[in-house]
């Protein structure tokens, strides 16, 4: 698109997500000195942000991915991506994570959720441009440590769990004891020690919780 005043494009038009009041104007300061660039609103709720895109029709969502009470920024941005919080021209808002947290099971539910982008909020000023043009252009945009974190789960190979071992990992994700699991999948308690030891090693962890949290950022559960 270009303007018609001067023949030129269109700024991209932002908003901005953060629940810290502070982070917000300092983001708004740094963005009003950012060429081809407009800020057109902020929010500090995910719920907020929904409503916002839908009245403000932005190209970007700058999206924090911890935003206190109310929906997260994974939901916020599953919402404005999927249609829930499509915007009143038609189309949904491309989202740009900018967070100050890095690890595989955050960026990989960010990612699924639809996030075009995923950025540290420690890049450089001209790094988050380059990121909110890109984004608007539907490419791809991710901090050199998301990426690289990327580039290695891709490269890991999965544990190749068995059937059993799938059915007792998604029962212990529920919170099931091992009495529990026994009992919903007809086996003795004894088996579904010998089968979590097992997991356990396969998955590279030594407790229950360990277990799930890797099963979550590797999606080995249904």
């Amino acid at each position: 698109m270009t303007d018609p005043a001067d023949g030129g494009p269109d700024p991209v038009r932002i908003l901005v997500c953060d629940d810290h009041v502070v982070v917000r104007a300092g983001l708004l300061a740094l963005l009003d000195s950012a060429p081809g660039i407009e800020v057109v609103g902020e929010a500090g709720t995910g719920e907020e942000a929904l409503a916002l895109a839908a009245r403000l029709a932005p190209d970007v969502v700058l999206m924090d991915l911890q935003l206190g009470a109310g929906i997260d920024g994974v939901e916020t941005t599953r919402r404005l991506t999927t249609g829930t919080g499509t915007t009143g021209t038609g189309r949904a808002p491309h989202v740009l994570v900018l967070t100050t947290y890095d690890t595989d099971a955050d960026i990989t539910r960010a990612i699924e959720a639809g996030a075009t982008g995923y950025l540290l909020k420690a890049e450089r000023p001209e790094e988050l441009f380059a990121a909110i043009h890109a984004a608007a252009r539907g490419r791809t945009a991710l901090s050199g440590p998301v990426a690289g974190r990327v580039m290695a789960n891709l490269r890991r190979p999965r544990p190749a769990l068995t059937d059993r071992e799938r059915d007792i990992l998604a029962q212990l994700a529920t919170g099931l004891g091992n009495r529990e699991i026994a009992r919903a999948l007809f086996i003795s308690e004894a088996t579904v020690k010998t089968h979590l030891r097992r997991i356990y090693d396969k998955l590279g962890v030594d407790t229950r919780a360990g277990a799930v949290a890797v099963a979550k950022e590797q999606r080995l559960l249904p």
